[in-house]
């Protein structure tokens, strides 16, 4: 019969669970919101925007959300607007069931090297307005302008211990590609699982041999089906 404390909770009856609107802590994931029956093929990114321009060794301490909400972050503002305290902001962790709050979170590392700024912090540049933004609210600038994302990067970007929000954090920033020099395999695995490409520059090749700035548009052509993309396959990126 279990815990008499546990039995005894109300709880209503209905097929389905009844969030609550009103919860800061757990509401329905919008992960789903443009799912359909039909699996999409993949689409072509244009005209895309680099939302940051990291360097080597970007760990998934540095992309997942993780540890206390910092009062001045894009997390806090949200929690703000819903009439929290700061005493009331808790962690990362015990609000993952929110994702307004684990999307704002995901960047939000204080360690983060972001070429863009040329300092350590969870900023980045808004390049249609030169403007110096949280990475949450650049990104959603972005994909109100419906702008595509992508992110570049350096060697063996997502390593480290692996965390669930490290590639659903950047899709709902509307990150589409990562280009970075290397990967750590099994974050590859998770942003193909999250629909994020992740791209590798030809050996050799490097953001800097390339002469990018990071501000460039990028586009990025992917075969029409029914051929499929796989391992090794060498795209253009424009």
């Amino acid at each position: 019969k279990g815990n008499p404390l546990w039995s005894n909770l109300e709880c209503p009856e209905s097929v389905v669970f009844p969030w609550d609107i009103k919860s800061t802590y757990i509401r329905p994931p919008s992960f789903f919101h443009k799912l359909t029956k039909e699996v999409q093929p993949p689409r072509s990114i244009e005209q895309a925007h680099a939302l940051l321009f990291l360097g080597n060794q970007v760990t998934t301490d540095h992309i997942s959300p993780a540890g206390s909400i910092a009062r001045v972050s894009a997390a806090a503002k949200y929690l703000l607007s819903k009439r929290l305290t700061p005493r009331e902001f808790n962690s990362y962790g015990a609000r993952r069931g929110n994702d307004a709050v684990m999307t704002r979170g995901t960047f939000a590392s204080i360690k983060l090297q972001n070429r863009f700024i040329g300092r350590s912090g969870p900023k980045t540049l808004h390049i249609p307005s030169g403007q110096t933004l949280d990475v949450f609210e650049a990104a959603d600038r972005y994909q109100r302008e419906g702008i595509p994302l992508i992110i570049l990067a350096g060697k063996d970007y997502g390593s480290g211990s692996s965390r669930d929000w490290v590639a659903k954090g950047p899709c709902l920033l509307g990150v589409r590609a990562i280009i970075a020099e290397s990967f750590e395999k099994l974050h590859k695995s998770q942003l193909l699982g999250m629909g994020i490409l992740p791209l590798a520059f030809l050996p050799g090749q490097t953001a800097d041999s390339l002469e990018l700035s990071g501000k460039e548009k990028f586009t990025i052509g992917l075969p029409p089906p029914p051929e499929s993309l796989g391992l090794g396959h060498r795209l253009t990126v424009q």
